[in-house]
């Protein structure tokens, strides 16, 4: 019994050990199915950092006791200058119907160097990268892409070399090129829409700049065009296509241009959210954190290559941060605008996360820290544009009303003493060239110390309003009504006219104001006097008409009862 006790113990420790060894020797085989692509390298590789970066591809293959690692899809591998990451993979026996690549979807790279051995074991060498032109790599590509060969009947054994200046994290990848060609016309129409959306925003913000005469659109463009530089670089389109024979600047470019970006954005959100007549220490600072981006793209020119993202990280960070606190700042002071402003940016926000905590380490290279800025930027672009418009259209309507001060009365909108006597003249020199006569008025509100007794000063104030709402109302479309003071109004009879007509104009003025007003009290109405003439006159100018329609009024006696007084 004891016996058969101990062997099933023993048997059962065994077992135990063998499903807890599984995982551990359990290993993915590579298997180039052209149905299932791409096709990640995931843990058939093995990896190894030489912190030498001095190791050559024959010493590697030979030396067996390297600490060798299985690999890993989301593995983040700690790199700096000097040091190189190697992986080794061997490739299984598959089709060779066509031609398959090494992809490592990692515009920013520094340099990556394939090693297949050829007939007589000597390692030849593949190279890409930032660190040589992409004009010069074996098949020039938004990043490096690799050909590799392979055989139906022998696996073929690679060394692959990477060396950057901060942590790699992309994965590796096997794609075929007929799957290249589809993945590669997807990946264009999406950078296509970007490209030509932020080329049609300058487009747009540039003329509106220059023929608004407003900063704003110019700071807009500035922006909009340094973020598609970026992205330009970042996605390596302009290592392809703009700079293809400059291998310092494609290694540079995806660590200043956002910088640069995120610089002449800080001032264009200044500008766009007025700070400089909000407070005028804030848009000084705003301008000093905005001009500190061209030191801090200095100082990465200078630095060694590995500490950039030291200098661009912090940067950039600190100055998004500011600049979502001085819109939130300016939103609570009453800027119409400034919460459309931070919700257009909140998806820039959320997108430049993961290209910085990629660069920082923190996570492993995705679609997501690819692409994710783009289509954040994608939906900022057309919210703010559509903010600037709103906010010109705003600016112009207050600028033709500070302009009509001088000719329109701010409170109701009737034309002022000025343009009134203006027409008047006009109207008499008409009348006079057409052979007909037109009639002229002076209107004054007489009740308003009963108003303001009986219902308050906020009513007092309102019944004038209420009069010139009335004299429009009564008014025809080739008629002028004016406001001349406080509780004078003015209006002009465009003719010809007869007597009969002008006689009965004044009254019906009178009866118009002392009309009920809606949600007003019955006793709530306005009394007026009428003074008024038929012009021209026999003699006269509209000074001296002006001048005797003010005295008749003038001479009215307080406590009469009369409201329409005429001059024949």
């Amino acid at each position: 019994m004891c016996f058969h006790s101990g062997c099933l113990r023993w048997v059962a420790a065994f077992l135990m050990a063998v499903l807890m060894s599984a995982p551990a020797l359990a290993r993915t085989t590579l298997d180039l199915d052209s149905a299932n692509q791409p096709i990640a390298l995931l843990d058939w590789g093995d990896a190894w950092i030489d912190a030498t970066g001095m190791a050559k591809a024959d010493a590697i293959a030979t030396n067996a006791s390297l600490p060798w690692e299985p690999t890993r899809m989301a593995a983040v591998y700690p790199l700096a200058t000097g040091k190189a990451l190697w992986v080794r993979f061997t490739v299984p026996p598959a089709p060779d119907a066509e031609r398959w690549y090494l992809e490592i979807p990692y515009p920013s790279v520094n340099r990556v160097t394939l090693y297949s051995p050829d007939s007589v074991g000597q390692w030849i060498a593949q190279t890409a990268g930032d660190s040589l032109p992409v004009a010069e790599w074996p098949v020039p590509h938004r990043h490096p892409l690799l050909p590799i060969q392979v055989s139906a009947e022998t696996p073929r054994s690679y060394l692959l070399k990477i060396e950057n200046s901060h942590s790699y994290s992309a994965p590796l990848m096997f794609v075929s090129e007929s799957y290249l060609s589809r993945s590669e016309q997807r990946t264009s129409l999406i950078l296509g829409i970007y490209f030509g959306l932020a080329g049609l925003a300058v487009a747009v913000a540039l003329l509106s700049a220059i023929s608004l005469r407003d900063k704003a659109y110019a700071f807009y463009a500035l922006s909009v065009a340094l973020m598609a530089l970026s992205q330009a670089a970042m996605t390596g389109i302009g290592g392809l296509h703009l700079w293809p024979r400059s291998a310092w600047w494609n290694d540079l470019s995806p660590m200043l241009l956002p910088v640069l970006t995120v610089g002449a954005t800080i001032w264009f959100f200044a500008e766009a959210v007025s700070i400089a007549e909000r407070s005028r220490r804030l848009h000084l600072g705003m301008v000093a954190l905005s001009l500190l981006a061209i030191l801090a793209a200095a100082a990465i020119v200078f630095v060694e290559a590995s500490h950039r993202f030291r200098i661009m990280v912090p940067y950039v960070v600190i100055a998004i941060s500011v600049a979502l606190a001085i819109i939130v700042w300016a939103a609570s002071r009453g800027d119409r605008y400034a919460m459309w402003l931070l919700l257009g940016m909140v998806p820039v926000v959320l997108g430049s996360l993961g290209p910085i905590l990629r660069v920082a380490g923190v996570i492993p290279a995705s679609f997501w820290t690819a692409h994710g800025m783009q289509i954040g930027i994608a939906i900022e672009l057309p919210v703010l544009l559509v903010v600037l418009m709103l906010r010109s259209q705003q600016r112009r309507e207050h600028n033709r009303r500070i302009q009509g001060l001088d000719r329109i009365d701010p409170a109701t909108g009737l034309i002022n003493g000025q343009v009134f006597r203006e027409r008047l003249v006009r109207m008499m020199l008409r009348a006079q060239r057409l052979k007909y006569q037109s009639a002229v008025m002076l209107i004054d509100v007489v009740n308003i110390e009963q108003v303001r007794r009986d219902f308050g000063p906020r009513d007092a104030a309102e019944l004038p309003l209420q009069v010139a709402g009335r004299l429009l109302s009564a008014a025809r479309e080739i008629d002028g009504v004016a406001r001349l003071s406080d509780l004078r109004f003015g209006m002009l009879i465009e003719g010809p006219l007869n007597a009969e007509d002008a006689a009965s104009a004044g009254p019906r003025i009178v009866a118009r104001c002392l009309m009920p007003f809606k949600n007003k009290p019955v006793e709530w109405v306005a009394q007026v006097r009428v003074a008024q003439t038929m012009v021209p006159p026999d003699r006269g100018d509209a000074d001296t008409v002006l001048a005797r329609l003010e005295a008749l009024l003038a001479a009215v006696p307080a406590d009469s009862k009369r409201a329409v007084f005429t001059i024949r």
